[in-house]
């Protein structure tokens, strides 16, 4: 999501040898592809073409891996590889007759990424909009100038990271939550470890229950798989992967209170309208599509109108109070040390490596799949495995490959499945990554941010006990969803 100089040299070294061979056995799981398999498409996966398709996606997908090592942006390496299977498929199609075939697989996955890509930048430009305005400093300053102790400083900011991630991103939550942290924990190793680990349970968990809390679960919501209420069945089973790690790890808190500080951070005009037209945007999005059985995104990208409008009328105010007090410092739209708000310079600010990121990966996997590796997929987890069993593997591997190609990779087989699997999917592929500290987009900020205190093997230390949260959850799920399967 951004530059984290997190993982050490020797660290990368141990799992590079390691992950060709995890691609190897799992990419039959991890592949996307357009639910519009044509008549007449020929089974590649025992092709030429089909095998250099996967050695090009393990290649890049290696690389992504290897971001922090080798500084080179994500999206680079799995643009470059949906380029290239798609121009090997186009090849081969083109001789046997079925150009066209082709070219509707890659214009399906193309509408695929563009609802997915259109929808997270209006999200990504409100919560910057938020940011700009002071919202989430506002919140670390109070927190930090109530001088709790360690222990309700631990749930506090797993508690928040839980509430908080179901409207904003997990990143965004966990990188706030761990400011609060570090601002109190000083140098404090101990618990500023134990802390992170914490937050990034909590706002793994927190976003597995909500449509907007984890693109996986936008991506189910956005097929149609689960209903826009019925998420929040995976409240309490959610609430228990976050609860049962919290509970054991409360007693390894070192006891006594941090120094406090008296910073008071103002939040700037406009921040709560902002905040009431990020609601009002999601409440439009969800209208669209449960009552007009519209796309989200069109719902989303209204809201996006909404802020640009407010935006309008925020800069012409803020440019008419500095003028009136300051005339001789206005300077290309600029006044004194204050820039008026501009919507456009939130729409830059957008995650634009992670945008670019995931549309490398829909295309690639999108590829693969229609190479013919996705009846692979299916028939090995969901026939051979069972159902339960493949959806508690995908949160498994999680951990270890990023959650979104594995979660294209089961929407796209769409497998019979019921409510209650559908559900359990989404949990297990939404908390999973909580098992390493490299499993989640959260995991990877914070050892970036607390460098040096929050660590992969300090959050390997945990994982048996957040390995138990997660089985909990998974059971407390099966048993109170039970009318869903």
């Amino acid at each position: 999501m951004r530059k984290y100089s997190c993982i050490k040299a020797g660290l990368i070294y141990r799992i590079l040898p390691v992950l060709p061979v995890v691609i190897a056995a799992f990419i039959p799981a991890i592949v996307f592809a357009s639910e519009a398999v044509h008549a007449g498409t020929p089974d590649l996966t025992t092709h030429a073409i089909g095998y250099l398709s996967l050695a090009i996606f393990a290649f890049a997908y290696i690389l992504v891996t290897a971001e922090e090592f080798t500084h080179l942006r994500k999206s680079k390496p799995v643009i470059v590889a949906a380029g290239l299977i798609w121009g090997l498929i186009g090849w081969v199609s083109t001789q046997a007759g079925l150009g066209h075939a082709a070219g509707a697989a890659a214009r399906h996955n193309l509408l695929e990424y563009a609802e997915l890509m259109l929808f997270l930048l209006v999200a990504m430009t409100y919560i910057n909009s938020m940011e700009e305005r002071q919202v989430f400093n506002g919140l670390r300053s109070w927190l930090v100038r109530k001088g709790f102790g360690f222990r309700t400083l631990f749930w506090l900011t797993g508690i928040l990271a839980f509430i908080i991630s179901p409207i904003a991103d997990n990143l965004t939550t966990a990188l706030l939550m761990c400011a609060v942290v570090l601002a109190v924990g000083g140098d404090n190793t101990r618990f500023v470890t134990i802390a992170c680990v914490n937050i990034v349970v909590g706002a793994n968990a927190g976003g597995a229950f909500s449509p907007f809390g984890d693109i996986t679960t936008l991506m189910v919501w956005q097929k149609g798989m689960v209903e826009f209420w019925t998420f929040f069945s995976l409240f309490l089973p959610s609430l228990v992967n976050f609860v049962v790690p919290a509970a054991i790890m409360h007693f390894a808190v070192p006891v006594g209170n941090p120094q406090g500080n008296d910073e008071v951070v103002v939040l700037k005009p406009g921040a709560r309208r902002i905040m009431m037209l990020f609601l009002l945007t999601i409440a439009t999005a969800v209208c669209f599509h449960n009552f007009l059985s519209l796309p989200p995104v069109l719902g989303m990208l209204t809201g996006l109108g909404y802020l640009q409008l407010f935006g309008f009328f925020l800069k012409r105010s803020e440019l008419k109070q500095f003028s009136a007090a300051s005339s001789e410092t206005e300077h290309a739209g600029r006044l004194g040390d204050i820039v008026p708000f501009d919507i456009f310079n939130k729409v830059a600010r957008a995650e634009w490596d992670t945008l670019l990121f995931f549309y490398g990966v829909v295309m690639c996997v999108g590829g693969l799949g229609f190479i013919g590796y996705l009846g692979m997929a299916s028939e090995l987890m969901y026939t051979q495995w069972g159902a339960t069993t493949a959806n508690v593997s995908v949160g498994v591997l999680s951990a270890v490959v990023d959650n979104i190609p594995v979660m294209f990779a089961v929407l796209s087989m769409n497998p019979d499945m019921s409510t209650g699997q559908w559900l359990l999917v989404t949990l297990t592929a939404g908390v999973g990554g909580s098992l390493l500290s490299i499993g989640s987009a959260a995991g990877v900020a914070l050892m970036g941010q607390a460098r040096g205190m929050y660590t992969f093997f300090g959050h390997l230390r945990w994982t048996p006990v957040i390995a138990l949260g997660y089985a909990a959850s998974i059971m407390v799920h099966m048993w109170i969803n039970d009318a869903y399967f």
